[in-house]
């Protein structure tokens, strides 16, 4: 139930849902509210960000904080220093999305090796009915 008691459909098309799940159903999402959720209250500088999610390029890291805040979930502040220094946080609500992408973490992390056996059994599926 959302806080102001309206709770989507995500059968229904039309439903804002569906586009909330793409936005924080990413790899990248999840890896930032992790760590924010590990410094929270702290905030985290967005270089500090981007060391300890290896692999994502400052413009991935920027749209996903971007998307984040806009839909209210990470807080941001900047310093107005030369360069300027800007800081995230975890909102509230943000705080309260760490729960289930730690359970879908965790998923992931034991059932990888399964998953990894699955697709090996689809492609040798497929290149024996070549």
């Amino acid at each position: 139930m959302g806080g102001d008691g309206v709770r989507g459909d995500l059968f229904d098309p039309q439903c804002p849902t569906r586009r909330l799940l793409d936005r924080i159903g990413t790899k990248w999402t999840s890896m930032a509210v992790k760590v924010l959720a590990e410094a929270s209250p702290e905030e985290v500088r967005f270089a500090e960000l981007q060391r300890r999610m290896a692999g994502i390029s400052q413009k991935m890291l920027s749209v996903t904080l971007q998307g984040l805040a806009r839909d209210g979930l990470v807080g941001r502040r900047v310093e107005p220093t030369v360069p300027p220094r800007v800081y995230y946080r975890l909102t509230p609500l943000g705080l309260t999305l760490e729960e289930p992408l730690a359970a879908l973490r965790t998923w992931a992390e034991e059932h990888m090796a399964e998953v990894d056996r699955a697709h090996r059994r689809s492609r040798e599926d497929a290149a024996s009915s070549d």
